[in-house]
């Protein structure tokens, strides 16, 4: 039996084209599964962390659960700490059972009108392009095989999403409500441009007013810090659970920790795709808010 199974682990092949990769990201999350978590009533204090992926879902959760509990590392991974709402049944995880610090924390990628409501709510918005972009390189040599996939390829792909894997829907939903008390909407460049006041932010909205905890806080969320600590961010719980459902092999890479810099994006597609971005900007976010590009996002979570 044992022998079987490391042959047909050898069998197994990263996709190595898009519709190979859809194919094994459709199988990432059971339709069960994400029903249990869409079933989780929350209570007011719990916290829900739903940026859209790679716009510092990890980032902004090391900085929730560092206010929480004065800085605790003591978990293997970080979902681990803080349950991947849409995920944790699928994981052998049940999203009602406690968690050691208050408020309860919870991840997602969620757009608002789906995300359960009555908690609260914390969510970074980032450059579409960038987003992208970081979205390619963590799935590269993960989601499928390294280098099968072109950057330019993908970012078509990306602006084509629909549904809840929509960038555009996602952001679109969280900007209408940015105004309610039970909402934080932050930018991933002002993040980068001032860690501690985003710090400061996150702590006011958690109520925690402490200094030594924020600072503490924002120690453990510097690139610095959690590159250190790479193993507790790279998602290898998440790919321990479900590469197999996925027809993944086991291993490759899955780094959740980059550099970042914002607006690197832009150089790396061609100057048609800029364009396509933009025009799917103007149609999106554009048409729903008046915002014509999201220079204008910046500006507005600036005030």
């Amino acid at each position: 039996m044992t022998r079987c199974r490391a042959m047909e682990r050898r069998a197994m092949k990263r996709p190595e084209t898009l519709a190979q990769m859809n194919a094994a990201l459709a199988r990432f999350a059971t339709e069960h599964g994400v029903e249990t978590g869409l079933a989780y009533r929350p209570d007011r204090t719990d916290i829900f962390i739903s940026p859209y992926s790679k716009c510092g879902t990890t980032w902004i959760t090391q900085i929730a659960h560092g206010l929480r509990s004065g800085g605790d590392m003591a978990f293997d991974e970080i979902t681990e700490a803080v349950p991947w709402l849409e995920l944790a049944h699928d994981m052998g995880r049940d999203v009602n059972a406690p968690q050691p610090y208050r408020p309860k924390l919870f991840k997602s990628h969620l757009p608002w009108g789906v995300i359960p409501e009555g908690g609260r709510y914390i969510v970074v918005l980032r450059n579409p392009v960038d987003a992208m972009v970081s979205l390619y390189r963590f799935f590269d040599g993960w989601m499928f095989e390294r280098g099968a996939i072109s950057l330019e390829n993908f970012a078509e792909y990306y602006l084509d999403r629909m549904g809840r894997e929509d960038y555009w829907s996602h952001a679109s939903s969280w900007w209408g409500v940015r105004d309610r008390d039970d909402v934080l909407l932050l930018a991933y460049e002002h993040m980068k441009r001032d860690l501690a006041k985003s710090v400061a932010q996150v702590a006011d909205f958690m109520g925690i007013s402490d200094e030594r905890t924020r600072a503490v806080a924002e120690a453990q969320a510097t690139l610095v810090f959690m590159k250190a600590h790479g193993r507790k961010f790279d998602d290898h719980l998440v790919r321990q659970a479900r590469d197999a459902a996925c027809g993944l092999p086991p291993g490759g890479e899955a780094s959740k920790v980059a550099s970042g810099q914002a607006g690197a994006g832009q150089a790396q597609i061609s100057a048609e795709m800029r364009n396509a971005y933009a025009q799917k900007w103007r149609e999106t976010m554009g048409a729903a808010h008046g915002l014509e590009s999201y220079d204008d996002v910046l500006a507005a979570l600036e005030d």
